[in-house]
């Protein structure tokens, strides 16, 4: 085995779910999950995405870490993130519709890996809809561009889904013309005035760092493994303030202090 082909074998097993465990007493030890301001979040409605082949369960922590400080998270309901890219962003953009309106106003989309590429193209379709935009380890540079074994699995899915199993991406979704229109649309810059901060990590074993590097949003380093960016208090300190300030925009709370 290669020098290299070892590395990333490393690099892929500090991605398993069970060692980003580890870091969440880390999490709860930290002041910025211990220091909760209840008023902060003004009632500013959150759509969270969860990554490649996971569910709303994954953001569990990021949910509760907001509703804890005055923000409405809700899940995109994606089921496992699996399907076709189009039809997922459609099912993103039909939550983001709901959640505005049973919010009041405008709300944040945070989506973690693959879902911080669909709620990027479901922010470009809503911009009137959408307070700010977050993206965790999301490679909006270049989709396909994930670890080798991710899109084995990914081309796996697409295999079953050519012989007629459902709610799979399907081969276009990689290669075909739901590739292209979404990869112009995600690599497009986004409209004039959405806030976004994009957040990754050089040591992230999925997501290559430099897809992450989204042109038209605010990019912030954390050190932390791709599955464990939704556990690190360094995520949370990076997005504690912009948050803050979109919920101060969203209700014009900086006017009356």
């Amino acid at each position: 085995m290669t020098t290299g082909a070892a590395g990333g074998l490393r690099a892929l097993a500090r991605e398993h779910v069970a060692v980003a465990a580890f870091t969440i007493p880390r999490l709860l030890r930290h002041r910025v999950w211990r220091g909760a301001d209840p008023q902060e979040g003004a009632g500013l409605g959150v759509v969270l995405v969860p990554g490649f082949g996971a569910n709303d369960f994954s953001l569990t922590f990021a949910t509760t870490w907001l509703r804890d400080r005055g923000y409405v998270p809700a899940g995109a309901g994606v089921g496992f993130n699996v399907g076709c890219t189009s039809e997922l962003v459609d099912r993103v953009e039909r939550r983001v519709e709901e959640h505005a309106e049973a919010t009041g106003g405008p709300v944040v989309l945070l989506g973690q890996s693959r879902g911080g590429g669909l709620a990027r193209l479901a922010a470009a379709r809503r911009p009137d809809l959408v307070a700010g935009l977050v993206m965790l380890g999301s490679p909006v540079l270049d989709p396909a561009g994930a670890h080798p074994h991710v899109m084995l699995a990914a081309k796996a899915l697409a295999r079953l889904a050519s012989v007629g199993f459902p709610g799979l991406m399907n081969p276009d979704c990689l290669g075909g013309t739901c590739y292209e229109d979404n990869m112009k649309a995600i690599t497009a810059p986004l409209p004039d005035g959405m806030p976004a901060v994009s957040v990754y990590s050089k040591s992230d074993g999925i997501v290559p760092w430099e897809l992450c590097l989204d042109s038209s949003a605010d990019c912030v380093e954390v050190h932390s493994t791709h599955t464990g960016m939704g556990l690190d208090p360094d995520v949370y300190l990076a997005l504690r303030p912009r948050l803050a300030e979109w919920a101060a925009r969203r209700y014009d709370l900086r006017r009356a202090g």
